[in-house]
C-alpha cells in the first residue's frame, strides 16, 4: 500500500487547485479513499461525483480534476475493494455483490454529506452509477456514463465484440482465477507487465509523466489482496457482460434523471447500448456522443473534449 501510495501522491502534486484527500468512514467501518477538488473562488454549485472503472483509482482522473473544478466542487473516490480504499469480503452472488458496491456509494454520500450530485461513471463505475440512480433517484441531478460496462445482453450466437490484446490476456486466466490473478502472479515484473500489455496507458500521460508513474500506480492498485475484482467477478459473465445486463433495467431509471453517455469512437464498447438507452426512455432526456479518436479510456485520450463536454452538461444542472 505504501508503494501504491507514493506513485498516487507524485500523480496527485499535479493538481493546481485545492485538494483535500482523506479517509471517509462509512458506517460499515469501510474507509473509501476520497479526494475533494475545489476552487474557493466560486459560489456553491451542484457536486460533480467521479467514479472509476475496474482496476483503476483516483489517480486516473489526473486530466481532469483541475478543470472539471473550476467551477464546481469535483469529488473522486475509490470503489470499495478497489485503490486505496477498504477491501473487504465480495459474496459470489451477483445481485448481492453490485448492491455491496452500490451501499457503499450511498453510505460514502451520507457520510460526506451530499444532498444531490451530478454522477459520473466510467466502464464498471458507470454500471454501478447507474445501479444507483435506479435505488436513489432523489439524489442524481444528472447521470453521465462514460464507455459503460455491462449493459447489452450476451449474444447467445454471435462472438465477442473485438477487444484489444490486453482483455484477451486478462480474459485468458479470468475463468480460473479472479481477473488480475496475473498481475499479483508476476510479483515484481508487475510493473512490466502492465507496461507490455498497457503500453497506452504510459502514453497516454507523457507529457506530464516521463517514467512509469502511471502503470506503477495502475499496478499497485491491482498488486493487493483482491477484493473489488471479487465483486466484479461475481457480477460478470465473463469480462465483457453483466450476469444482470443494466439495458434489462433501465426502464426503472426515474424519467426525471438526464442522462447523458459518452463512448470513444475506436472504443471496444458498443455505443449502440446508448442508441438503445435513448429508446427505452422514450421522451426522458437521453443523450448519446462520440467523442472522435478516444478509445475506453475517453477521458484520457481527450481530455480536453472530454472535459468541456462534461462542463457543459454540469452546466444544465447549475
Amino acid at each position: 500500500m505504501s508503494l501504491l501510495k507514493t506513485a498516487e501522491s507524485k500523480i496527485l502534486a499535479c493538481i493546481q487547485n485545492d485538494l483535500w484527500a482523506r479517509f471517509v468512514t462509512l458506517q460499515s467501518q469501510d474507509r473509501i479513499w476520497t479526494l475533494t477538488v475545489t476552487n474557493k473562488t466560486i459560489p456553491p454549485k451542484t457536486p460533480l461525483v467521479m467514479v472509476h472503472g475496474f482496476g483503476g483509482g483516483v489517480g486516473l482522473w489526473i486530466r481532469n480534476l483541475d478543470a472539471l473544478s473550476r467551477s464546481r466542487p469535483v469529488y473522486a473516490f475509490d470503489l470499495l475493494g478497489f485503490g486505496r480504499s477498504s477491501r473487504p469480503a465480495f459474496p459470489s452472488d451477483a445481485v448481492k455483490a453490485e448492491e455491496q458496491f452500490v451501499d457503499s456509494i450511498e453510505q460514502w454520500r451520507q457520510s460526506v454529506g451530499l444532498e444531490n450530485m451530478i454522477l459520473l461513471g466510467h466502464s464498471l463505475g458507470g454500471y454501478l452509477a447507474t445501479s444507483y440512480a435506479i435505488q436513489y433517484p432523489s439524489r442524481v441531478s444528472h447521470l453521465i456514463l462514460v464507455d459503460p460496462w455491462g449493459f447489452p445482453d450476451r449474444p447467445k450466437t454471435q462472438p465477442q465484440p473485438p477487444a484489444p490484446r490486453w482483455v484477451k490476456a486478462i480474459a485468458s486466466v479470468v475463468s480460473l482465477f479472479n481477473p488480475l490473478a496475473v498481475i499479483r502472479a508476476a510479483g515484481p515484473w508487475g510493473p512490466g507487465l502492465v507496461n507490455r500489455f498497457r503500453p497506452d496507458f504510459k502514453r497516454k500521460f507523457e507529457d506530464l509523466f516521463d517514467d512509469d508513474t502511471m502503470t506503477e500506480y495502475i499496478y499497485h492498485c491491482n498488486a493487493q489482496t483482491p477484493s473489488g475484482e471479487v465483486g466484479f467477478r461475481a457480477m460478470a459473465a465473463s469480462l465483457g457482460w453483466a450476469k444482470n445486463p443494466m439495458l434489462e433495467r433501465v426502464d426503472q431509471l426515474s424519467p426525471s434523471i438526464p442522462i447523458t453517455m459518452l463512448y470513444g469512437a475506436q472504443s471496444w464498447v458498443d455505443s449502440s447500448s446508448g442508441d438503445r438507452v435513448a429508446e427505452i426512455r422514450g421522451q426522458a432526456h437521453t443523450r448519446v456522443l462520440l467523442i472522435n479518436q478516444a478509445s475506453h479510456h475517453v477521458y484520457a485520450d481527450q481530455p480536453e473534449q472530454f472535459n468541456k463536454v462534461v462542463e457543459n452538461i454540469c452546466k444544465t444542472v447549475n
